[in-house]
């Protein structure tokens, strides 16, 4: 009889407990569970950070599943803005230089090209090359039309089909300056999928204007002519599309309402997956240069409303788990501008108000699911700076309603003074460690002005002038990092500010801004600012961006709007803690950033 480890090259590998991870068909015997198991190579769709801006009918998308761009779009009118993907989040790029809507893309997210479209009724002949950070005029297409598909990279591609007053047939090739005509498709019709190469090319399903009917045909292009293939399992249109023309996918669209089904190509035929879209949609975004074994959809039109939902499709051994907020263990007061430090598992928030103007002592530890009582602050104070973790912290000044110079070490169970803040402020920031911080701007009011560019240093007992904020002043700033290695993002100017300085222990310099003006929000103050996140703001958003040290991008919502609330841990494992929302608030929310782990599945003998 052969063995398995004839076979597979391996024995079968006794554990108490599951691997994080092992290869693709690996068998293992887990004896607290008594069963065998084994990974294996499984589809689905996770989510993803949602758009900045929502929208739906792009002006046109390309790209790939980490490294996409969904350009102009529809809202109520054509728009122009532009977003980048890099894997996780979306974060604000130039602009087209004419709004458009029902386009079409193709090529990478580096070296890009929209064309067609429509504009305040105007079909388009134009196309527009991206470099990955401007736009500049491309060729002018033979007809102008909208509702087109398109495949290929910005110096080799195609498109075909759309509607113009009549469905199109018309194919076009672009080899990086000029359109030409090519082989007309077998079977005129618009919005339909696509994915492929300029010479090896895949079209799928669409729609045959005005009334229909929704197509499931599929043909194919060799750079030359169109050939016809087995058609789709469902009729459909508005799909997307991302692989080759031997491996590929199509998500999504309408068939008789929106849909999330999934259908893969081998080349030949179409079978479809157990892996639905997790939010049904159609005019949506996608990135259609993948392998075939990845896809992106973004934005589009839910079947009620245009939605900024983001996902992925993978195929793999692991399975992926998007980043998101849940819900953690409620305050023990419902308070709004308690100042927060410390891990996710192991926080302190500390002062606050429970009513307008009515600040409190109260210091709550947290656990990682309840908050308990604690050793009560030397005084009731709100919008303070911290630092630390939650055996040795610090809160540094804060106001009552104004600012005061006080400043406190923390122990994990009671406070003692420190060395006192050089200037009485408020709404200040801060970073670092017990014996080694920064507080950051702040609110010197009634001084005028306010606003405050001034940063200090601690060593543990005293206070010292670092360098100034190279920016205007501010104060609610939401920072993080470290004495040497800093961020601030955001503050009342007064009211909200984009603006973000990084610090390297020697000078300020401006990064890049905040995708919205920010002011009296949370932050995971205890990571590296090279990973970092914020969260509410000025008049309670759920919002939530990241930060990789030069550049902001989505992340997330919170579930909760709100603003004044506290934050600590790190950019991928955050707390958000009170707040008002509108109402004081005691909801505590816990971020996870995506995480990935080994698809296991019980060997069974059925």
């Amino acid at each position: 009889m052969t063995t398995y480890k004839e076979i597979f090259g391996k024995y079968v590998k006794n554990y108490s407990s599951d691997p994080s991870s092992d290869a693709e068909g690996q068998v293992w015997y887990n004896s607290t569970s008594g069963t065998f198991k084994s990974v294996v190579s499984g589809a689905s769709w996770s989510s993803s950070s949602p758009l900045n801006t929502i929208r739906g009918s792009f002006g046109g998308s390309f790209g790939t599943s980490t490294d996409a761009v969904g350009a102009a779009g529809y809202i109520t009118a054509a728009v122009d803005n532009v977003e980048e993907y890099n894997g996780s989040g979306w974060s604000n790029a130039t602009s087209t230089p004419t709004s458009r809507n029902s386009g079409t893309g193709f090529g990478t997210g580096s070296a890009g090209l929209v064309a067609g479209g429509i504009t305040g009724g105007t079909r388009l002949n134009t196309s527009l090359e991206y470099d990955g950070s401007s736009w500049t005029a491309g060729g002018t297409m033979g007809t102008a039309r909208q509702d087109l598909a398109g495949a290929g990279i910005q110096t080799a591609g195609v498109i075909f089909g759309g509607y113009d007053g009549t469905n199109r047939n018309l194919t076009e090739k672009y080899d990086g300056t000029t359109w030409t005509s090519s082989g007309n498709m077998n079977t005129a019709r618009a919005i339909l999928g696509a994915f492929g190469t300029q010479t090896a090319s895949i079209a799928a399903g669409g729609f045959i204007y005005p009334s229909g009917p929704n197509q499931n045909l599929t043909e194919s292009f060799n750079g030359t002519s169109w050939t016809a293939l087995n058609t789709l399992n469902t009729a459909r249109r508005s799909v997307g599309g991302s692989g080759t023309q031997t491996s590929g996918l199509v998500f999504g669209g309408t068939s008789t309402a929106v849909t999330g089904a999934t259908e893969t190509w081998n080349g030949t035929s179409w079978t479809t997956s157990p892996a639905t879209m997790i939010t049904a949609r159609e005019a949506f975004g996608e990135g259609q240069n993948g392998p075939g074994t990845t896809g992106l959809a973004f934005g589009g039109y839910n079947g009620t409303a245009n939605t900024g939902a983001t996902e992925e499709y993978n195929v793999a051994t692991t399975v992926i788990t998007g980043a998101a907020w849940a819900s953690g263990g409620a305050l023990g007061t419902a308070l709004q501008d308690p100042t927060g430090f410390g891990l996710q598992t192991a926080a302190v928030v500390f002062g606050g108000q429970i009513a307008p103007g009515s600040f409190v002592t109260t210091t709550q530890n947290y656990d990682g699911s309840t908050w308990t009582a604690s050793g009560a602050y030397p005084i009731s104070v709100a919008k303070s700076g911290a630092a630390g973790t939650q055996t040795s912290g610090l809160g540094i000044a804060g106001g009552n309603p104004y600012g005061v110079t006080t400043v406190n070490e923390y122990n994990g169970s009671t406070w003692t003074a420190g060395g006192a803040y050089p200037l009485s402020i408020a709404s200040i920031g801060g970073v670092g460690t017990q014996t080694a911080a920064l507080g950051i701007a702040g609110d010197v009011f009634p001084t005028s002005p306010r606003n405050s560019t001034a940063v200090r240093s601690y060593d543990g007992s005293a206070w010292t002038t670092a360098p100034s904020l190279a920016g205007a002043g501010r104060y609610a700033n939401l920072t993080t990092g470290s004495q040497t290695a800093a961020m601030t993002a955001g503050g009342s100017s007064p009211g909200g500010s984009k603006a973000t300085e990084v610090y390297n222990g020697v000078s300020w310099t401006s990064s890049g801004n905040l995708l919205n003006d920010r002011s009296f929000g949370g932050a995971s103050r205890n990571g590296a600012y090279t990973n970092s996140l914020v969260f509410g703001t000025n008049g309670a958003l759920a919002v939530t961006e990241s930060f990789d040290g030069s550049i902001w991008s989505t992340a997330p919502n919170m579930a909760t709007a709100r603003y004044g609330a506290a934050g600590a841990g790190t950019g991928t494992l955050a707390l958000a803690a009170g707040g008002r929302a509108p109402g004081f608030s005691t909801a505590t929310e816990e971020f996870t950033g995506e995480t990935t782990s080994a698809n296991v599945k019980t060997i069974t003998t059925s």
